[in-house]
Parts: C-alpha cells; structure tokens; sequence
C-alpha cells in the first residue's frame, strides 16, 4: 500500500492529510475502504472516545458550554465522512453502493443523536 501522493506545494503531514480529504471527497479513494474503516471504524472510534472525554470532563463539573463543545466537535467530520461515502457511491453505482449510502446516513443519524 503505497502512501497518499502529495499536491504541488504541500509536504509531510499537511500534505498527507491534504491528499486524505481531497480523495475521500472527490471520490477517489475506495468505496469499501471509506465506509467500512474511515465511517464505521475510525469515525466511531472517534465518536465513542469523544463522547466519553465529554462524559468526564461533565463529572468534573466543568462548564456545560466546554462539554457541549467538546461532545459536538466531530459532528464536521462525521458530515464529511457521510457525504464522501455518497459522493463515492454515486460514482460506483449498485446495489452495493446504495446500502453503503442507507448505511451511512443511518450512521450519522446515530452519532449525531447519542
């Protein structure tokens, strides 16, 4: 597997990084690869370890605004993710590509709501 290229003027880590949202949102990264370990396993990691900081720094009674900010934090990412998975699907097209679509936006509708 060979690294994300890098865009004429970028380098190392931005430039990776770069190159990681450019492809998930143009639609050039693959299908499987986005949803299965970008959606449904990084993005849930994330959510989950975002929702339990949030849990604690509440049980440290810090302010409600800090908690709310930091619980809704990855909403972005979570719409970003969502979108790329359609705009994805909507270029490999079947069946397969339509459920990966359902699935995603069932996905963000539970992130968001828990």
């Amino acid at each position: 597997m060979s690294a994300p290229e890098t865009f004429e003027g970028e380098d190392g880590k931005a430039g990776r990084a770069a190159g990681f949202f450019r492809s998930r949102w143009q639609g050039t990264a693959p299908l499987d690869r986005l949803f299965w370990r970008d959606l449904v396993l990084v993005g849930t990691a994330i959510n989950i370890a975002v929702s339990v900081l949030a849990l604690i720094l509440l049980g440290l009674k810090l302010p409600l605004a800090l908690v709310l900010a930091v619980h809704f934090a990855p909403v972005p990412y979570n719409f970003f993710l969502t979108f790329a998975v359609w705009r994805t699907a909507e270029k490999s097209g079947g069946i397969k590509a339509s459920l990966m679509t359902l699935g995603a936006v069932l996905w963000l509708i539970l992130v968001v709501v828990i």
